[in-house]
């Protein structure tokens, strides 16, 4: 499978929890009604003491009320924590107790795990996520969450960067990273809104239990029926509640065990590292605090750790993760250990097999890159699934672009600057008027930035760009509100200024703000729209019809290629728009739109997207950017383009 495969699998593993939710939520309300209908039998029954058993169960009043007041505290618990963590993984980060690092951080141990994270995101083709620290937490884990890869966070414990080497470090956050690939989290979250929803049954039940116990012995009234009732209405509200709970729990850890693996197998081929990865966790076995994360919410969100953050469980019926040696033995046989206790308490033999390092050499960056060459099945393939050339090349990147920049774009006053400066016009008369608007609307600290930085940018090369741009929207995201929207307003002034938008400028606005605006503004939840290639067909025609304009040096060749790329995408005859018609204020509509297909479908796009713009054999580093844009609408990363690789 690939990326679009994992996360169809992903949604789909949504739906299918969904059903499971369902079921579970049935058969809460039918025991509810059952205890509840047995209840009012006992307080309400004959002088006998006698319970006419058909008349009690066939109450449809009382099995209505019984529905609608147990589906308003599921629902309303499962809402809560879902809304909760709308925030996306900053939600989840903060509610475990981490803190974001500073961008600009110069705390050594701090900048190992911004450097590795960065390196990670650039090979990947997405911008870098913030990460979080949890101090007080002094096992060796870590976590990736978030809705989508927008929105996704790193988090990783104290003692994960303090006793893991770099290479140990990068193979644990490579593991995170697949599972913002493989559409794990946004699963995740889903788990942890469910459970909470029945859990809050359990909870309703325990506070009935304790509240009439406490009152019952206030009263100490013998005749006192009803009070007993309340009291068994509340047991059995508590007990039916952790039953729910408790299989919701085995679900949550048989699907989590087996996405383990995906991401422990993803990070390896990511890395090319085998010893990096095994490495990290042979030290969570032998390591004295091991992987338990001490936070309140561990439990909850026990599926989410790179490793068990709990104690171990029955017979591992709970355990949210296999077990170490099962972990290792996958990654690298050879790996040795000795006398180390795994989760499951059985031994894992041998010793640490040093770290390992790429094979790869990267060359030197080249002066200037004219463009690249590549098929659609290689785009395609890559989406998700970067590997070590991508992540020396990154490396690589960021080594070499300018350390006034690189310092720069870490601080959220010279990541403006930067971001400003790669939207300044060739032209003097506009760039006068650009840099009079800057001065005009940014503030003292932003323009004195632009000013000395305008010469270092505008001599940088083109690939340098892009990268900077990744860094700049993950400081960009620490902005107060009121200074976003400044932000915001000098991006689309610059942008008009020269009363027209070319490629770049499109593709940096659109990145930014579209990774920005969900921070700071409150925008509708986007959910899956188009679910056949007939649904998209139209307009697929019209994001392709921009593409092959663009890319053509003539008419003929602009309709040869949308020809081919329209019947790769296989959903029917239509024709191309005129050239008139095609314009970015089209391009932005399409894109737009196309964010609400499902993944299966946005597999298509891209691959007669690369059919329309590879048309003429080579892909411009205009078209490559354009390529990256459209991808990055669609939540699909593309790495990095390679030259001389196909």
């Amino acid at each position: 499978m690939d990326f679009f495969d994992y996360q169809e699998e992903a949604r789909k593993k949504t739906g299918l929890l969904i059903f499971y939710y369902i079921v579970a939520v049935g058969l809460i309300i039918l025991s509810i009604y059952i205890v509840i209908a047995f209840l009012f039998g006992m307080v309400g029954g004959s002088e006998e003491g006698t319970i006419d058993v058909a008349s009690t169960l066939l109450n449809p009043e009382l099995f209505i009320g019984v529905v609608v007041g147990t589906l308003l505290v599921v629902g309303l618990g499962t809402l809560y924590k879902v809304k909760q963590l709308g925030g996306g993984g900053a939600s989840v980060a903060k509610m475990l107790g981490g803190r974001l690092i500073s961008r600009d951080s110069m705390d050594a141990e701090e900048r190992k795990v911004l450097n590795v994270v960065e390196e990670m995101a650039i090979a990947s083709g997405m911008p870098v996520p913030p990460v979080y620290m949890m101090d007080n937490e002094q096992s060796i884990n870590a976590f990736a969450a978030g809705l989508t890869p927008g929105n996704a966070v790193i988090g990783v414990t104290r003692g994960c960067v303090q006793q893991l080497s770099r290479d140990e470090l990068q193979g644990v956050i490579a593991h995170e990273f697949s599972h913002i690939f493989n559409g794990d989290m946004r699963l995740n979250i889903h788990l942890l809104g469910v459970l909470n929803g029945i859990l809050v049954i359990a909870l309703i039940g325990y506070g009935i239990m304790r509240g009439s116990a406490l009152s019952g012995r206030s009263r100490r009234s013998s005749k006192d029926s009803g009070g007993g009732a309340i009291i068994i209405a509340g047991i059995a509200l508590m007990i039916i509640g952790y039953v729910g709970v408790f299989f919701g729990k085995l679900i949550k850890s048989a699907v989590s065990r087996q996405r383990e693996f995906l991401a422990d197998a993803s990070a390896v081929q990511f890395t090319r590292n085998p010893s990096g990865l095994a490495g990290a966790l042979g030290k969570i076995g032998g390591y004295t605090s091991g992987s338990r994360i001490e936070s309140a919410h561990a439990e909850e969100a026990s599926h989410m750790f790179f490793s068990n953050g709990m104690h171990a469980s029955f017979l591992n019926m709970l355990s949210t993760h296999p077990p170490l040696k099962d972990r290792i033995s996958r990654i690298d046989e050879s790996f040795m250990h000795t006398h180390v206790k795994s989760e499951d308490g059985g031994a894992v033999s041998s010793q640490e097999s040093p770290a390992g390092t790429s094979s790869f050499a990267p060359p030197p960056l080249p002066d200037t890159v004219s463009g690249f060459s590549a098929t659609p099945e290689s785009v395609v393939s890559s989406v998700g699934t970067p590997d070590v050339e991508h992540l020396n090349y990154a490396s690589l990147m960021l080594s070499n672009i300018p350390e006034e920049l690189s310092h720069a774009v870490r601080t959220t006053v010279g990541a403006r600057a930067v971001v400003y400066l790669l939207l300044l016009n060739d032209g003097d008369t506009v760039c006068k008027d650009q840099l009079a608007l800057i001065s005009d609307r940014a503030n003292s600290e932003v323009n004195e930035l632009v000013l000395k930085l305008q010469g270092t940018v505008a001599g940088l090369s083109h690939e340098f760009r892009l990268p900077l741009v990744d860094l700049a929207i993950s400081t960009l995201k620490e902005m107060l509100e009121s200074e976003f929207l400044v932000f915001r307003d000098i991006v689309a002034s610059l942008v008009a200024a020269d009363k027209q938008i070319d490629l770049f400028e499109f593709t940096l606005q659109r990145m930014i703000m579209r990774h920005l605006e969900p921070v700071f503004v409150a925008l509708p939840k986007k959910h899956v729209r188009f679910k056949t290639v007939e649904s998209i067909t139209t307009i697929c025609g019209q994001l392709l019809s921009c593409l092959a304009y663009w890319g053509a040096d003539d008419t003929e060749s602009a309709e040869s290629a949308f020809t081919t790329s329209i019947n790769r995408l296989g959903g029917g005859s239509v024709d191309i728009c005129s050239v008139d018609e095609c314009g970015l204020p089209m391009l932005d509509h399409t894109l737009s739109q196309l964010e609400l297909a499902k993944p299966v479908l946005k597999r298509k796009v891209l691959d007669a997207c690369v059919s329309c713009v590879a048309a003429d054999g080579h892909i411009t580093v205009e078209e490559a950017d354009l390529l990256r844009t459209v991808a990055d609408s669609l939540d699909c990363p593309i790495p990095p383009f390679l030259p001389g690789k196909v």
